[in-house]
């Protein structure tokens, strides 16, 4: 409510806020329990991540999916690209330091135009 005892409309920026503040809320995973502990499933391999990507931009580029759907859809995908990017570089990263013949090899940026 305002000051003056006036309640804002649905389009207000009071009403704007709060919607905000609900947004993106999961049910059944509230923290309103901070004892209560959420287990998330774990990450996907690279080869797992690969592929239900791949299934995301196959879906996507039919352009079937309500548009909902879709943000989750590329939502996810933008996920899966992380984590697939940074197994990439882990697994570089692996390969640099065991072809490096020095016993205190350190990691080397990697250029591809070499």
């Amino acid at each position: 409510m305002r000051e003056n005892g006036q309640s804002r409309g649905p389009g207000s920026t009071e009403a704007g806020l709060t919607a905000k503040r609900t947004y993106g809320t999961v049910p059944g995973n509230s923290d309103s329990n901070p004892m209560k502990k959420t287990t998330n499933p774990p990450e996907p391999t690279f080869e797992q991540a690969l592929t239900e990507l791949e299934g995301l931009i196959d879906a996507l580029e039919k352009g079937e999916m309500p548009l909902e759907e879709s943000l989750a859809a590329f939502e996810r995908g933008i996920g899966l690209t992380r984590l697939c990017q940074q197994s990439l570089e882990a697994a570089e990263q692996r390969v640099r330091i065991l072809t490096d013949a020095r016993p205190s090899a350190e990691p080397e940026p990697f250029d591809i135009h070499d």
